[in-house]
């Protein structure tokens, strides 16, 4: 039965294109041929690689013309010719006309679908043809060099090698990718991907007219913010500028490599190679990639890192508005902490390394100035805001000048050195005399610390053999540290925000007490009331954070988003904070939404916060939620940030199905969630889990990745599950995942419980009483 049922589905998805065998002649069109859906036409390049056909997405009936991949499983489409005017049947045919233009026709209204805009005519006769590149051109009959029109100029969502990402000065054409609506409708979506020839090339990713994304200049080895596309034997890559065009291409540097670069539905750029191995894409890169890659994220002056908070001002410079900055809001950066004065020579210039180069729209440039001769020429000019090398690609030569304020830099390595105006009084003097005191202190210092810490490190290890019995004290050591992080409000403040702990204002009930909206400096806040028959302590209720609270109905792009924002939370708790932090009580209730409906992460009360290179711990305090807990943290008392991964799991079956995990019930078996997803997946009917009130049909894809993704996070294994980072590269990716292995406590109700309940004396969570159970399988 099994196999049946995966020939049927290997069928099924081969089918889903209709493509054919049947060819015109080999690879040319004629003006006495014509391309036929309905005879099952199909070019195909002369090496092999490339087809071009009619075809159909999988969700959809509408046929397209389109360029695939010819020798892969799954025919990759990489250019559509009519992606925003389909075609309702197979009535349609493509044929080259003079003097030279592509024509798409429904041979039975005789209607005009789609056609090739062309600038120029073909002297003779002009034909058709698929190039080994994967790009069609229309060309002259005596003269092939002759270009008349070719694919390569109009791309859709895939940018693949040879294309040239930019733009002609002589024809103001540009060349850029725009995103598809999704992988099975190929119209136009509301992304782009640029360069930006507008100062000093960069390549951008634009949502309309708004930029979201700026690579940072090329200098010369990679764009600025992208270091991690480096030279390889793969591809090569590069920016060209001259006085005619400026674009941004690449190049296989061996004939067996098939790579491209897709800009997605959701606007993010991936760099997929295909691997003969698995016969699958693998994701080589994506941008943006991380919080730190969002355009003008930290304002003017501002720098990005990866610790929290993420914005920082830049050395000598000041948040201009201290408030919401540090209340999280960013946008309006920083400015210099003494002003400039440009006259009487009052300005220097300080060098800030390890960076990426700020946005260069309105920049200048010169190649042939040394470094120092552009400190010169933006000296000179009081509008120069700073200057950096140019070409970093052998030594560094060339300058590259800023004109008012910076922004987009943020820390990254290998970073770049960029050298801003300062007022001469910020500079400060440093002789060699001086340098060389602060080197022999700086040794002399090195040393005794070192002793000392040796000497401290034995002592704290040799303390720690004793705390390890009892884990719990590892959060009572830092409370102090802790509550000099967290902002505390006076009970009058909240008694004011919320109107007094008003019945009208009560959100709901939680594990602490009643829940309140208020509202705090101009913000809706959530509060929650400590109960005095909460069995959870003042301790506790001393971590809970106040948060934006917006609730409304949610489709899958915003359901999608949130999962995503949860993974991107997560990631920062365990592995970009400076203290690796494990919530241990992840779950619905506890995420909330501001006004963005971008998720919180809430309700830090039970969270254990991990030193050095420990990523969890065992206590015989088990805390949290039942039906979010993981086996070994509820049975064993073992938690680590494997246990939240397993919560996360289990939050992303619950948002995709709209059902709750514990609860959970169906007439035909007794799985709960976990179980009911597992056997949906083992039957290839994961789709089947979606929630009913969902429109998902333009995501088929996006939502059986991310039933796989909820999978994978709650394997019974604590080892098998990913971590949130290769989580949230797994959702936003299209690379092979692994198969999950059964999840923990999947069995649901199916099973002989021999139960202990843990009353208030060892037990918080969010209820009065929690059941562990021992699961023993009929």
């Amino acid at each position: 039965m099994n196999m049946l049922c995966r020939s049927s589905t290997i069928s099924f998805r081969l089918s889903l294109f209709l493509l054919t065998t049947s060819f015109i002649s080999a690879h040319t069109i004629t003006t006495s041929q014509t391309l036929s859906d309905n005879r099952n036409d199909t070019l195909v390049s002369s090496n092999g690689a490339f087809a071009l056909g009619f075809y159909s997405p999988a969700s959809s009936r509408n046929r397209y013309v389109g360029i695939w991949y010819n020798n892969m499983k799954d025919k990759t489409v990489v250019w559509v010719a009519n992606r925003d005017d389909p075609l309702p049947d197979r009535s349609g045919v493509l044929k080259v006309i003079e003097p030279g233009r592509l024509l798409l026709l429904n041979n039975a209204t005789k209607a005009t679908i789609w056609s090739a805009n062309i600038s120029r005519s073909a002297q003779h006769s002009p034909l058709a043809r698929l190039l080994d590149s994967g790009n069609l051109v229309v060309v002259d009959e005596s003269d092939e060099s002759n270009i008349i029109w070719q694919s390569f100029d109009y791309p859709t969502d895939t940018f693949l090698p040879g294309m040239k990402l930019g733009k002609n000065f002589v024809s103001g054409h540009e060349v850029y990718v725009s995103s598809a609506n999704s992988n099975d409708d190929p119209a136009t979506g509301g992304f782009t991907y640029r360069c930006d020839p507008s100062g000093y090339p960069q390549t951008v990713i634009k949502v309309g007219d708004s930029f979201r994304y700026k690579s940072g200049p090329w200098n010369g080895v990679s764009f600025s913010g992208t270091p991690h596309l480096v030279k390889n034997a793969l591809f090569s890559f590069g920016v060209v500028i001259n006085e005619n065009e400026v674009y941004y291409n690449f190049q296989l540097l061996k004939d067996d490599v098939y790579t491209r670069l897709v800009l997605n539905e959701f606007g993010i750029g991936q760099r997929l190679i295909w691997s003969d191995e698995t016969r699958s894409w693998k994701p080589y890169l994506a941008f943006p990639n991380e919080n730190c890659d969002s355009y003008k994220l930290c304002g003017a002056y501002g720098i990005c890192s990866t610790t929290w908070p993420e914005c920082s001002c830049l050395d000598k410079f000041m948040p201009a508005n201290p408030q919401g900055w540090n209340a999280g809001n960013f946008s309006n950066g920083c400015i210099r902490k003494t002003p400039l004065n440009c006259e009487d020579g009052g300005n220097g210039f300080l060098q800030y390394s390890g960076v990426k180069l700020p946005d260069t729209e309105g920049s200048s440039y010169n190649t042939s100035m040394s470094l120092e001769e552009c400190k010169v020429s933006c000296a000179g000019n009081c509008s120069c805001s700073a200057y950096a090398s140019l070409n970093i690609s052998n030594g560094e030569s060339g300058c590259l000048l800023w004109f008012g304020e910076l922004v987009n830099m943020r820390e990254i390595s290998p970073g770049q050195d960029i050298y801003i105006r300062m007022a001469k009084s910020e500079l400060g003097s440093r002789s060699r005399k001086r340098e060389i005191i602060i080197v022999t202190v700086s040794v002399v210092t090195g040393i005794v610390l070192l002793s000392l810490g040796l000497f401290l490190f034995y002592l704290v290890r040799k303390n720690l053999k004793h705390q390890q019995q009892e884990t719990d004290n590892l959060r009572d050591s830092s409370e102090t540290y802790e509550e000099q992080k967290i902002q505390m409000f006076e009970l009058s403040t909240m008694i004011n925000a919320t109107n007094g702990f008003s019945v009208s204002n009560k959100l709901g009930e939680g594990g602490f007490g009643p829940v309140f909206k208020g509202l705090l400096e101009g913000h809706d806040i959530a509060v929650k009331r400590l109960s005095t028959t909460s069995l959870q302590g003042a301790h506790e209720f001393k971590n809970e954070l106040i948060y934006q609270v917006k609730r409304k109905m949610l489709d899958w792009p915003r359901r999608f988003d949130i999962i995503n924002g949860i993974a991107r939370g997560l990631t920062y708790l365990h592995q970009d904070s400076r203290l690796r932090v494990i919530h241990r009580d992840l779950k619905a209730s506890n995420i909330l939404l501001d006004s963005d409906m971008i998720p919180k992460i809430s309700d830090f009360g039970l969270a254990r916060i991990c030193g050095g290179n420990e990523t969890g711990a065992k206590t015989s305090r088990v805390v949290g939620t039942y039906g979010y807990m993981s086996p070994e943290y509820a049975v064993d008392g073992l938690f680590s940030v494997k246990s939240d991964v397993f919560s996360f799991g289990v939050l992303v079956l619950e948002i995709i199905s709209g059902k709750r995990n514990r609860g959970f019930t169906l007439v035909d078996h007794r799985h709960n969630l976990l179980g009911h997803a597992w056997m949906l997946y083992k039957e290839e009917r994961s789709l089947e889990l979606a929630d009913s009130c969902l429109e998902y049909s333009s995501y088929l894809s996006q939502v059986a990745r991310s039933i796989h993704v909820g999978l994978l996070c709650v394997q019974e294994e604590t080892e098998e599950r990913p971590n949130m980072s290769s989580v949230v590269l797994m959702l936003n990716n299209d690379g092979v995942l692994p198969q999950p292995k059964h999840p923990g406590f999947f069995t649901g109700r199916d099973v002989v419980i021999r139960s202990e309940t843990w009353h208030s004396s060892n037990t918080a969570g969010t209820s009065n009483a929690m059941t562990i159970s021992q699961l023993e399988a009929r």
